[in-house]
């Protein structure tokens, strides 16, 4: 599972969907689907942290927008915390697959979503961001894979300023959806708490590794193999639940 998160950790550096990586090294550990995931919630989130140091730069200036948006993110993960939390066993098992499936195809559309986003013409103004971020949330807190495309698809869409910037916001965003689906599960007593350590620790080594990797590795090949991971293992949870 260390193992597990320092490619994840890497992959996050330089193409993004880690924990498509994560939560099957978990489950193929005997951890239980609802445990896995949110043990992998807990694991990933010092990744998180470190985004935001990372673009700290890119968020001077955004003051009103973090004010504005984050707090809805926080509620929506909050929320989708709690749907996870009250979900049957059998019914997350059997969403599971089509959660994997999503966060492929958005993993897989992302550079045409960068793309599309900088040519844009306008931006429908922020007010119109406020209930896709809380949708994206409530998502980001049950399940999380592709959160991040989310947030910056529908940032580019109502928020006229550079990409950098908006990826800066979105890392803002993603913190405080996951910080309140953590503080959720904290409590929860499903945290699988020696995985999620050595996991977080992994995943801070990767994050490193990733930095330093980013000349040498193409991540479309990245990208690419975190797919074909997660549709592996979505098409094994399809025959198995």
């Amino acid at each position: 599972m260390a193992l597990a998160a320092i490619g994840a950790g890497a992959i996050n550096a330089l193409a993004g969907g880690g924990s498509i990586l994560t939560f099957p090294a978990l489950i193929a550990a005997g951890v239980p689907p609802v445990a896995a995931n949110v043990t992998n919630t807990v694991a990933l989130f010092p990744g998180y942290i470190g985004g935001i140091l990372g673009q700290a730069r890119d968020l001077k200036g955004q003051s009103r927008r973090v004010w504005l948006l984050a707090p809805v993110a926080l509620v929506g993960g909050l929320l989708g915390g709690f749907l996870i939390l009250m979900s049957s066993a059998k019914l997350f098992q059997a969403l599971v697959p089509w959660l994997l499936l999503g966060g492929c195809a958005l993993l897989g559309i992302q550079d045409r979503i960068r793309g599309a986003l900088q040519r844009r013409s306008g931006a429908l103004g922020i007010g119109w961001a406020i209930a896709p971020v809380f949708l994206g949330a409530i998502y980001g807190g049950y399940f999380g894979a592709g959160l991040s495309v989310i947030f910056l698809a529908v940032l580019g869409l109502t928020i006229d300023d550079s990409l950098t910037r908006l990826n800066g916001l979105k890392q803002a965003l993603s913190l405080s959806a996951n910080l309140a689906a953590v503080l959720v599960f904290g409590g929860s007593g499903l945290v699988v708490w020696s995985a999620a350590a050595a996991m977080a620790g992994g995943s801070l080594i990767g994050g490193a590794l990733g930095g330093r990797l980013a000349s040498v590795v193409s991540p479309f090949v990245l990208r690419l193999t975190v797919m074909t991971i997660g549709v592996g293992v979505a098409v094994l949870f399809f025959f198995r639940y």
